[in-house]
């Protein structure tokens, strides 16, 4: 597949992946979480609502909560009114006062009546079928009855229905401010809490935003144990001076654990009170801080161009500059998100960071994946040119470093040439003529990568080879002589075969230089070629080009470092062509391996 096309492929994934995750909300557990984290973050709570809560301590001087009398919450309330010029603003009791018990009926709707500030609460029971949107939320559920307080507090005080809306996960994130109960509005206890704090206090009620089901997503401002709580049983035995609950709203509900009446909640790994909830609902009222599901339309729509754009930049900059700007990206939309929740629309927050992990993710393994590809590839092709062992060891051991350009290194430079090459093609086949050239080569080749040489090039019917480049190589003057005797020794039993099969022979003349040349990337930028030039390797060429059949010539520097690991004859000064002066050259007659 081209390239580009396969960007172009890649790319439209990553923003299909985005936008279909977003728009139905494909790992809504995930994101709740993420969404927890994000926008329920605990942003004090309000002083002025206190809680009186039903404990284990209350329960433990009064008994059972079931086994009560109603003249117990008269008593509350004569409590808190006792001071004229210290009241409470309101007093909400989150406990469903149905049907009657004795006659502290009686004494507790007079006290509610007198009070005038009272909210109770009815309760909802709901059909059991539901309709459920595709993230899993519950959004429709038909009311099915409506339990009330009994009729005499009914009549002088006003109630809302205490159920709170649970998520898939059973989570209490929203609230349904009005459902409908044949035909007619019913309002949620907090809501109806709200309104009549307003009322006392003069404030015009603002609406909160709520979505197409009805629902509006609770801001919590607090954990549980946030809100100042005191026991039931202190504010009755005078243990609670009341004027500290002076135009504060008072909420009177469950807080104890055995009384059920306790809820999963986004801020807390602990469950709260239902009286906690309302408290948190309340206080969201009083600040306006509802928000809505936002429309995932628009966000898939826009984070999935985003991304499509990073991932294209991230397959053309360095990893380390696509994780900074990672970064940056969802760092930038966890803030712009959080700061639009802030202004009353809550949207998905974790499909774009997860997509862009991912392709961050899958571009770290492609760049991997395709890196160990061309080392491979490079590989393979070095193995054409240097010994194959050493080729290997440098894979292993990880270190390939090959300079593009040039660079100086003392090197070894071997020529080798077939004598009478030209007489016997002349006299051959085309096809026999490649056939003993093939033969020679393969001879050459081996005898070079057997001593970790690299083979540089071939010239018609001459060889070069160096050693040392491009890689360092220990001993690299006295491999090179090896090699060049192996080729002449390795020729003597190519010309027997080659004299049977074609009743012609040839044989080898080698020369060998040592010393500094530029070796690299020589070329242009069409046609380039990794060798080494200099005059170390026209000396080379020289000698080779003066040496006999069978006969391996060496410069006397290369005499100097080998003299005591070879057997020599001196051949004299030889003038060379191109050189002003002369050259001390020997011919090689034995190398004594052991020593290497």
């Amino acid at each position: 597949m081209n390239k580009k096309v396969q960007v172009i492929i890649e790319t439209l994934v990553v923003g299909l992946l985005i936008f279909l995750l977003t728009i139905f909300n494909g790992n809504s557990s995930l994101d709740y979480i993420a969404r927890d984290r994000l926008y329920q973050v605990p942003r004090g709570i309000d002083s002025k609502i206190k809680i009186i809560g039903i404990d284990e301590k209350t329960m433990e001087e009064l008994g059972p909560v079931q086994t009560w009398s109603r003249e117990n919450y008269a008593r509350l309330l004569e409590k808190l009114n006792e001071n004229d010029d210290a009241k409470p603003a309101l007093v909400g009791f989150d406990i469903l006062f149905a049907g009657n018990v004795d006659e502290g009926d009686e004494v507790f709707a007079r006290a509610v009546s007198e009070s005038g500030n009272v909210i109770v609460v009815n309760h909802l029971l709901y059909r059991d079928s539901v309709i459920k949107s595709g993230n899993g939320l519950i959004v429709s559920q038909e009311v099915d009855q409506l339990e009330e307080p009994f009729d005499s507090l009914r009549s002088v005080c006003k109630a809302g229905f205490s159920n709170v809306a649970e998520d898939s996960d059973g989570t209490v994130r929203r609230i349904i401010p009005i459902e409908k109960y044949q035909g007619a509005d019913v309002k949620m206890f907090s809501t109806v809490l709200y309104e009549e704090y307003c009322r006392i206090t003069g404030i015009t009620p603002e609406p909160i935003p709520v979505d197409e089901y009805g629902r509006s997503i609770i801001n919590y401002s607090g954990r549980p144990g946030d809100y100042e709580y005191v026991s039931m049983s202190d504010v009755l035995n005078g243990r609670i001076d009341t004027r500290a609950f002076k135009d504060s709203i008072i909420l009177v509900g469950a807080y104890a654990m055995g009384m059920q009446d306790n809820f999963k909640v986004p801020t807390s790994g602990q469950q709260m009170y239902g009286v906690e909830i309302h408290a948190n609902i309340l206080q969201s009222y009083l600040q306006n801080r509802f928000a809505i599901t936002g429309n995932q339309y628009i966000l898939g729509l826009v984070t999935a161009v985003i991304a499509m754009l990073l991932y294209l930049l991230f397959r053309k900059i360095k990893l380390w500059q696509s994780l900074i700007i990672m970064i940056i990206a969802i760092s930038a939309e966890v803030l712009l998100l959080a700061a639009v929740n802030n202004r009353g629309y809550s949207f998905s927050v974790i499909y774009f960071p997860l997509v862009l992990v991912l392709a961050y993710i899958y571009v770290i393994v492609m760049t991997y994946l395709l890196e160990k590809a061309r080392k491979k590839k490079v590989l393979n092709a070095f193995k054409k040119y240097v010994a194959p062992e050493i080729v290997d060891e440098i894979s292993k051991s990880g270190e390939f470093n090959v300079k593009v350009g040039g660079e100086n290194r003392d090197i070894a430079v071997l020529f080798v040439d077939i004598r009478g090459f030209t007489t016997m093609s002349e006299a051959l086949e085309p096809e026999q003529v490649v056939e003993i050239l093939n033969e020679y080569l393969a001879l050459t080749t081996d005898a070079i990568f057997k001593n970790k040489g690299t083979l540089d090039k071939f010239v018609g019917d001459c060889t070069m080879a160096v050693f040392n480049s491009p890689f360092d190589l220990d001993d690299y003057e006295f491999r090179s002589v090896c090699a060049a005797m192996d080729i002449v020794n390795g020729g003597k039993a190519l010309e027997k075969t080659l004299m049977e099969k074609y009743g012609r022979t040839v044989g080898f003349g080698v020369g060998v230089n040592v010393g500094p040349a530029v070796v690299g990337n020589i070329g242009c930028d069409f046609r380039m070629d990794f060798t080494a030039i200099g005059d170390t390797v026209n000396t080379a060429a020289r000698l080779e080009a003066n040496a006999k059949k069978g006969q391996v010539l060496i410069s006397d520097v290369l005499y100097e470092r080998l003299k005591d690991r070879i057997e020599v004859n001196p051949i004299g000064e030889i003038p060379l062509k191109g050189k002003s002066k002369g050259v001390f050259v020997y011919e090689v007659t034995e190398v004594h391996k052991e020593d290497a």
